[in-house]
């Protein structure tokens, strides 16, 4: 069946239901929203933003896919498997150059950017047993570092290094998704892992309600020593997670909604009108939504912008 993209969500329309006009009916009408593992924050979100763009286009057949996040992402997304997916911001910088060294064999050119959204947090995350208190204890322990290539693994590449570490430090280095590899410190096989996700990730509560844990800090001048401006400073804040009784300085990457140039430029509109009239939504699937903000910083992107965000965004006085 030959896949159809929003191109028959016209402007006139927009300004019923939810703020968008139903499809017409003389062609079905797939979205596949790209998101992430499920014991991450991609998927949930990816789920409830498909729930939203489904209420708004009843004309539409919308699914969230479960991928392996923003490498995975981006690549299907330039093959044009996929209509909107989430992505970090690095790894869409890498993308965008072609950077064949984390998983792009070519230049990415048909990606366009529809909003950059919340700061994915990167989290340290140690069994307090392991002893384990700074970046510089990880030498000689066990420890994941999230599925090969994704945007996670990207990040964990990029923090150790600051910290003056490589894989080969650790006793053992495990690539595996959060889920996985919170399960493997429960039962004592691993020591520690990196988890690059919004606040509140299911898979570490999981963990600091069945054991206690220790989020390891990531200082200031670390998180500059890492020379890409897309590594910014952040705290995760006390009572994040159970047991978690202080505020720990870490690193953020902001994440990022994307599109191609295959998707029209009235499909683009709406998805990006939706996703910001629905912000309430997004929050009560998850906490990390709660950080979208509409406003400058939501159009700030290594990839342009597709012409379809940018009229949303001029019609919000934001361009």
């Amino acid at each position: 069946m030959k896949r159809h993209v929003l191109a028959l969500c016209t402007a006139a329309g927009l300004g019923i239901g939810l703020g968008l006009a139903a499809l017409p009916a003389k062609a079905e009408t797939f979205i596949t929203v790209l998101t992430g593992g499920t014991s991450g924050v991609y998927y949930p979100l990816g789920v409830a933003l498909s729930n939203v763009y489904g209420k708004a286009l009843p004309g539409a057949k919308v699914t969230a896919q479960a991928t392996k996040a923003s490498v995975e992402n981006l690549n299907l997304l330039q093959a044009g498997r996929g209509e909107i997916g989430f992505t970090l911001g690095d790894s869409l910088s890498d993308a965008w150059k072609g950077n064949e060294e984390v998983g792009f064999k070519q230049k990415l050119d048909k990606l366009r950017t529809i909003a950059a959204i919340y700061p994915n947090y990167i989290q340290v995350v140690a069994a307090k047993e392991s002893g384990i208190k700074t970046l510089a204890d990880l030498k000689g322990k066990r420890v994941s570092v999230g599925a090969p290539k994704s945007g996670t693994e990207l990040n964990a590449r990029a923090i150790f290094g600051a910290a003056g570490l490589t894989y080969k430090d650790f006793a053992k280095t495990e690539y595996l998704p959060f889920g996985e590899s919170v399960d493997l410190i429960k039962n004592r096989q691993l020591d520690a892992t990196l988890i690059s996700a919004g606040l509140g990730v299911a898979a570490i509560k999981d963990l600091s309600s069945s054991q206690e844990i220790t989020v390891v800090s990531i200082p200031a001048d670390l998180v500059q020593k890492v020379g890409d401006p897309a590594y910014i400073t952040e705290t995760i804040p006390a009572g994040t997670y159970p047991g978690q009784t202080e505020a720990v300085p870490t690193a953020a990457v902001r994440n990022l909604l994307v599109s191609h140039s295959g998707v029209s430029d009235d499909a683009a509109y709406a998805m990006t009108k939706t996703l910001f009239e629905n912000l309430d939504a997004l929050a009560a699937a998850h906490v990390a939504a709660k950080q979208i903000r509409l406003d400058q910083t939501a159009t700030q992107s290594p990839v342009p912008l597709h012409p379809g965000a940018i009229k949303y965004f001029k019609e919000k006085g934001l361009m």
